[in-house]
């Protein structure tokens, strides 16, 4: 009996060790939990204070000076073909064709895209866009070109200077986009500008215009082409060969006038025009995929405002009255578009 007892006795406090053993371990974990918690609260709040105090940007700022340095470009161009005054326009524009063909497929073996680029050029259905964008952008090129080599500088700058109004305009018509009462007002002060010239400058609005027309048109092939920017010039300038190799031949052997052959200086231009047409618009497509179209929208008005700063100040081309009028009503307009894109974007909440 009293063994017996002794085996309860051991029972017993084998129970009460085996408890007390739980207990601990309960604790144990417990505390264990509370400091795994509270280590994960701490991490987190210092993560949420490193977050507000380098917080992200929104802008892209090698995306933004590679826009600001595709407009600058574009911008100084006048300076450029300038120095081509005595060549034909014909002629400039296709050694522009000629030569930005291999640019273009270095750039695009550089950047891949080469299976793109054939991917495009062997579908029937992106060509015929192609060739309706490549007869548009060589209307664009020759008259503003043609423009610039006879002192016509500032009726390019206005051409420039309507183009994202007329965008509005083709949008609403063509496209099924509304507008709103005061992208409406924007583009009846901009007809009155266009109602100005006609009435004071009749003889310049034709290049306004068409500069304006043929890019606007040349915007709205490209969005409806499935084909990227690059790729896309690639093959608008393969398909201009034929008639720009045919253009400078002519010029070269038959054209008594200062062009390819006549001296060094004017040859070595005329090659360059390969880079100048290339290299801005590899600027352009890097900075639209990285940055807000928005944003995009305010930089297109660097070009225009350089042309009309060369015109003034450096070539002195006279400004009109009709003229003065049309310039300072356009840029009401674009003044208003710009406020009210601003306003749209901050109520969207959307990040400029």
């Amino acid at each position: 009996m009293g063994q017996l007892d002794h085996y309860f006795d051991r029972g017993r406090r084998d129970h009460r060790r085996h408890g007390i053993e739980q207990k601990w371990r309960t604790k144990f974990l417990h505390r264990c939990g509370n400091i795994v918690r509270v280590t994960a609260l701490a991490w987190r709040r210092l993560n949420l204070t490193q977050a507000s105090d380098n917080p992200p940007k929104s802008i892209d700022r090698g995306a933004l000076l590679a826009a600001i340095g595709a407009y600058f470009i574009w911008g100084f161009m006048p300076l450029f073909f300038k120095q081509l005054g005595g060549v034909p326009a014909v002629e400039i524009i296709a050694h522009r064709v000629i030569w930005a063909v291999p640019l273009l497929i270095i750039i695009m073996a550089f950047r891949r895209q080469l299976a793109e680029f054939w991917a495009a050029i062997t579908s029937l259905a992106t060509l015929r866009w192609m060739l309706l964008s490549a007869v548009l952008i060589s209307i664009n090129w020759l008259v503003y070109v043609w423009a610039v080599n006879n002192e016509l500088i500032l009726a390019a700058s206005l051409g420039y200077y309507l183009n994202p109004l007329l965008n509005i305009l083709v949008g609403t018509v063509f496209l099924n986009e509304r507008l709103n009462r005061t992208q409406w007002i924007a583009v009846a002060i901009a007809v009155s500008a266009v109602a100005i010239l006609a009435v004071g400058a009749i003889g310049t609005l034709w290049i306004s215009l068409t500069l304006a027309a043929s890019f606007c048109g040349y915007g709205v092939v490209r969005k409806f082409a499935p084909v990227g920017a690059i790729p896309g010039l690639a093959i608008e300038t393969i398909l201009l060969m034929p008639a720009a190799f045919g253009a400078a031949f002519w010029f070269a052997q038959v054209s008594n006038v200062r062009g390819w052959g006549s001296d060094s200086a004017t040859m070595l231009l005329l090659a360059a025009g390969g880079a100048i047409t290339a290299i801005p618009l590899l600027l352009f497509a890097t900075a639209a995929r990285r940055m807000s179209y928005s944003v995009m929208g305010f930089i297109q008005y660097i070009g225009p405002t350089m042309q009309f700063i060369l015109a003034i100040f450096l070539y002195q081309e006279a400004l009109s009255g009709a003229r003065l009028i049309s310039f300072v009503l356009i840029w009401v307009a674009l003044s208003i578009f710009s406020w009210d894109a601003v306003r749209r974007m901050r109520g969207q909440r959307i990040p400029a």
